[in-house]
């Protein structure tokens, strides 16, 4: 009986024992996790984010290019991410993905605490457990994983810790707009916002329920799950998440079926600064941008990174504008290269006329020095021979048209030749009230033609620099557009005006027109009423205003300069011609409304420029004479629909413009350079056209003049603009000063004709 009592007693102290054992190791084991997470917390196992990085994680967030309307016209990045609030989430995509990552994210502060026991129990087998905030918190400060399990346990740790500061630091609804915004779609789209254009070419708030779960499949695996690559794989993924989308009563079954149906349908654009809008203009803001971070630093003192900061940055361009302008220029420039082609091909020395040899070889010889080929193979210190050599060597390569790229075999010194035969375009488009420009192309094609011939290329502006001639004649010389003067042989001797030699203007069609109206003279471009004016003004005068205007141009001060024997660039040119426009008040051409950093803060608001030049009288003088081109002049072929010499290269012709139009045409000596400036009373517009290299050209006035070369772009442009009645383009008179001091209606001629100018004197053959 003792025996069986002790045994009693040695029982029930093996089990006090073993509960006090238990306890122990329970009471440290969580000890133990207390301080693995404490630990962790503190950052000994690896960096944690401090509150202030929870308070602004880094975004790494691209810089937004943003029109005057609204739309995002391109983006400065090396991440591919936009930031988008929680309200800019189309509800579809929301649900989808709640349903589809984590069913029970209302309800949970960061940690499911269900579903990481079952995947504790079933060994990962049977769904994962982290949340859309520990994949938030993954994504932020976690990236990537080992493979080592220690390592993997620390870093769940990690990310449970972090979510749960997440949880208590934003609101659910911004957390998914943080996850939203994170997470890599691949193709260089970072965030819903980047994927929705990149896949679908459209905002997010456009999106439908079936795209939506396109993008909700790909945050399970956006390699595995590429639309691109694995189109059955996406759409089976998609189908799983309606299915979840029908279990959490988001959607019916009836829709389930229906958007099961549908096939995958992508309108992918990848988003590049070589391609899309405005591309000409968002390398010249690049530019700009790069001396503005200089200047503006942050208010810690460091600089903003335009490729991770998250800029805003408003522009005056109106994305409408801008696409019509790029389709003038498309359409029209597809058109006259094409003759440009037919005339070439008798030419020898396409696409070069009536040049040398040696010339012919320093034009080639420079593109050769200029190219990436010649840039890499010295890096590699390779001889100039041998790099010579190699441009003779067939390669493989694509090349553009006017039909697409096309893929073929040429040497490199072949596809100099060929790029040197397209034709280039610059137009710009200006409010000459605001000095806001709507639109900027600046060429053909950035990817293949980088060069802008907006702000970066001067040119020869031909006829289109007489109006500053004129201008000054009628401040200097109180002259009308009314008065009368010979159209007559005329030469400016030597010394006079510090000309070295005679020289005598002629008119571009070798003819007189005896007695005419300097209205008549201008809408003519009748070259001795231009060379007559300019010797009576001096040319130093002319130089003056022409500054004044806002041209930058060093322009020599010779009579010559009468028929537009000067380099300008067409902002420059739009600038100086919106004056008249705006009454005589010079306004600088603005391309920037604002700068946002990315929590939405103005710190950057330009002043506009402005400063008077002519009196309102002169400058409506001057829109007079600029109306008398489009009405009996060089530009009536904007009014006429009865064709003529060349006809099937006015593109969009007849355009057939009923209202109010000052313009001015503009051809260089042997047709390099052809221009048209146009003018409504709220918008101003620019064209120049012409080749890369100024000895290739056409052959004749028919295609390379102003009227024919650079007038249809404007005509194209104005068509569409006034097709879409959102830009309110103007169709009303110039307004006409009060008490108007000067005679600008030109119907009565007076009783006795006589020339009001002096006789006396130059030029080229600059013309029309």
């Amino acid at each position: 009986m003792a025996a069986k009592k002790n045994n009693q007693s040695n029982s029930v102290k093996d089990i006090n024992y073993y509960k006090k054992k238990f306890w122990r190791i329970f009471a440290y084991s969580l000890l133990g996790v207390l301080a693995f997470f404490l630990f962790a917390s503190w950052g000994l196992f690896g960096s944690m984010p401090s509150f202030e990085d929870l308070e602004n994680p880094d975004s790494n967030l691209a810089t937004e290019i943003i029109s005057s309307d609204g739309v995002v016209i391109g983006k400065y990045f090396k991440t591919n991410r936009s930031q988008l609030k929680y309200s800019d989430l189309p509800k579809n995509l929301v649900d989808a993905l709640v349903a589809t990552e984590d069913a029970r994210f209302y309800e949970h502060s960061g940690i499911d605490g269900r579903g990481t026991l079952r995947a504790a129990f079933s060994l990962g087998t049977n769904g994962g457990a982290s949340t859309i905030t520990q994949q938030l918190a993954k994504q932020l400060f976690h990236r990537g994983g080992s493979s080592f399990l220690p390592f993997r346990i620390v870093q769940k740790i990690k990310e449970w810790i972090i979510a749960i500061r997440l949880e208590r630091q934003y609101t659910k609804n911004e957390i998914l707009a943080m996850y939203c915004n994170v997470y890599d779609f691949g193709n260089y789209a970072v965030g819903v916002s980047s994927a929705a254009q990149t896949y679908f070419s459209k905002d997010p708030k456009d999106l439908t329920i079936d795209e939506s779960a396109i993008l909700v499949g790909m945050f399970n695996n956006s390699s595995l799950y590429n639309p691109l690559r694995n189109p059955v794989g996406v759409k089976n993924r998609r189908d799983v998440v309606l299915g979840q989308m029908v279990k959490a009563k988001m959607i019916t079954k009836s829709q389930k079926e229906k958007y099961q149906a549908l096939p995958i349908a992508l309108k992918f654009k990848l988003e590049s600064h070589r391609e899309g809008t405005a591309t000409y203009f968002r390398e010249y803001l690049r530019d700009y941008m790069k001396k503005w971070v200089a200047e503006n630093k942050k208010p810690d003192g460091t600089d903003y990174d335009i490729y991770k900061d998250g800029l805003k940055i408003y522009t005056t361009i109106d994305s409408r504008m801008q696409l019509h302008a790029e389709e003038a220029v498309s359409e029209h420039m597809k058109n006259l290269q094409e003759q440009f082609f037919i005339e070439m091909k008798t030419n020898k020395n396409a696409p070069f006329l009536n040049i040398t040899q040696a010339e012919t070889d320093r034009i080639i010889m420079q593109a050769m020095k200029n190219s990436t080929r010649w840039a890499l193979m010295k890096e590699m210190d390779k001889s100039d021979e041998d790099i010579i050599a190699s441009f003779k060597v067939k390669t493989k390569m694509r090349v553009f048209t006017w039909k697409g790229e096309r893929d073929t075999v040429m040497t490199p010194l072949d596809s100099i030749r060929y790029f040197k035969h397209f034709l280039q375009s610059g137009l710009m488009a200006m409010e000459p009230q605001t000095g806001n420009i709507k639109a900027w192309v600046g060429g053909i094609n950035y990817k293949y033609f980088q060069y802008d011939h907006v702000g970066q290329g001067a040119r020869q502006v031909g006829s289109t620099f007489k109006p500053f001639v004129y201008a000054t004649a009628i401040e200097q010389l109180n002259m009308s557009p009314c008065d009368s003067i010979l159209d007559g042989p005329f030469m400016i001797h030597k010394g006079r005006h510090n000309v070295t030699a005679d020289w005598e203007p002629r008119n571009s069609d070798n003819r007189y027109r005896g007695m005419v109206t300097l209205k008549q003279g201008l809408a003519n471009s009748i070259n001795t009423v231009s060379a007559k004016l300019i010797d009576r003004t001096g040319p130093e005068a002319v130089v003056e205003l022409t500054h004044k205007l806002g041209v930058k141009t060093e322009i020599p001060a010779q009579p010559s300069i009468a028929l537009g024997a000067v380099d300008i660039t067409v902002e420059d040119m739009v600038a100086a011609y919106s004056t008249f426009a705006n009454q005589g008040v010079y306004v600088k051409p603005q391309f920037l409304s604002r700068i946002e950093n990315k929590s939405g803060e103005v710190i950057y608001e330009p002043i506009p420029e402005s400063h008077d030049v002519l009196n309102k009288d002169i400058a409506f003088a001057v829109i007079k004479l600029l109306e008398g081109v489009t009405e009996t002049g060089s530009g009536a072929r904007l009014r006429t629909e009865g064709g003529g010499s060349g006809d099937n290269r006015w593109t969009g012709y007849p355009y057939m413009f009923r209202n109010p139009i000052a313009g001015k045409t503009g051809t260089t000596q042997n047709q390099s350079d052809g221009w048209f400036m146009g003018m409504v009373p709220n918008l101003v517009t620019g064209v120049w056209v012409g080749c890369e290299d100024r000895s290739a050209r056409f052959k004749s006035l028919t295609y390379g003049q102003g009227a024919t070369a650079a007038l249809p772009i404007w005509g194209y442009f104005m068509k569409l603009c006034y097709a879409d009645p959102g830009l309110q383009v103007s169709k009303s008179e110039f307004e006409r000063p009060a008490n108007l001091s000067i005679k600008v209606d030109c119907y009565s001629r007076p009783a006795v004709v006589k020339d009001t100018t002096q006789t006396d004197q130059n030029t080229d053959e600059f013309e029309l």
